[in-house]
Formats: structure tokens, C-alpha cells, sequence
């Protein structure tokens, strides 16, 4: 698994499930997973549970996908962070931009 996403029954959420590392690699992937989805999303939940390394661009994805779909979505979650990787989302500010859990 590299990046995968996955959409509620009802197609108003979406979840992208990352692996083991969230860096420059992905940018294709993840930017395609949150801009092919439909515009029936009001959620987006990135699923860091397999994640254990992640670089600066990787929170500059999340930034730009905040960017680009802060219109349509009105909710932004970051879930199943590992303690390391949740302390570089804690120090980078991130819990005023996204609900972490």
C-alpha cells in the first residue's frame, strides 16, 4: 500500500490511508486522491495509523490539500497518529488546522 483512499457509502467522506512514510514521494498520489473525489465530500480523514516518518512536505501536502478544497469540505481530521509522528504535527501547529485524534 502506498497511498489509498477510500469513500463513505453515502460519498460524503473520504479517507486516505497513507503508509509507512508520508514524504516528497507521495505528492502525486495524495494529490490525486483528495482531487479525484467527488464533489459530494464535506469530510476529509487522513489515516496516519501505518505512518512513521514524515518530512516537511508532507505537511506542506496537507496544507495544500486544506487549500485547495477548503470550499467543498468543511472538515479536516488527522487520525491514528504514532506518538512521534503526532509530536511533529502538535509542534508544526497543526491541531488549529485539522482535528487530530
Amino acid at each position: 500500500m502506498s497511498v489509498e483512499s477510500q469513500l463513505s457509502e453515502d460519498q460524503k467522506t473520504l479517507t486516505i490511508h497513507m503508509d509507512e512514510k508520508f514524504d516528497f514521494g507521495k505528492v502525486q498520489e495524495f494529490r490525486i486522491a483528495f482531487t479525484s473525489a467527488p464533489s459530494t465530500i464535506h469530510t476529509i480523514i487522513v489515516d496516519l495509523e501505518q505512518t512513521e516518518y514524515m518530512d516537511s512536505s508532507a505537511l506542506g501536502m496537507l496544507l495544500n490539500m486544506q487549500k485547495t478544497m477548503v470550499s467543498q469540505v468543511k472538515t479536516f481530521r488527522i487520525v491514528n497518529s504514532r506518538p512521534q509522528v503526532s509530536k511533529i504535527l502538535k509542534i508544526s501547529r497543526f491541531d488549529k488546522k485539522f482535528q487530530l485524534s
